[in-house]
């Protein structure tokens, strides 16, 4: 099976994950975001992490930044910068994160 993409159904304030691939270097991992939900802002000091906005309307924070990005829609966040996501629709939200190299 080629397409590993899932059928995430999150509920208000929830956020359900899933990894869609992990390799040696890569890690591509879904995120669905119920309204109001949230991915913290974190960071990963030794490695890009890439938003792809797939479905709906999220709003993206990148240290001091905030933008809303819909689908579709790209956000590169540099290896050290605090990123996070807030679902302030009342729909659901779907993002992909890939993150690389990976950590060691």
């Amino acid at each position: 099976m080629l397409d590993q993409y899932p059928d995430l159904d999150p509920d208000e304030g929830e956020v359900l994950t899933e990894e869609l691939h992990v390799s040696d270097d890569v890690l591509v991992k879904a995120f669905a975001l119920g309204p109001g939900a949230t991915v913290d802002p974190h960071d990963h000091p030794d490695a890009t992490n890439v938003f792809h906005v797939l479905d709906g309307t999220v709003v993206v924070t990148r240290d001091d930044e905030e933008e809303r990005v819909s689908a579709p829609g790209v956000v590169p966040n540099e290896r050290g910068a605090v990123h996070g996501a807030h679902n302030e629709t009342d729909e659901r939200t779907v993002l992909t994160a890939s993150l690389c190299p990976l950590p060691s």
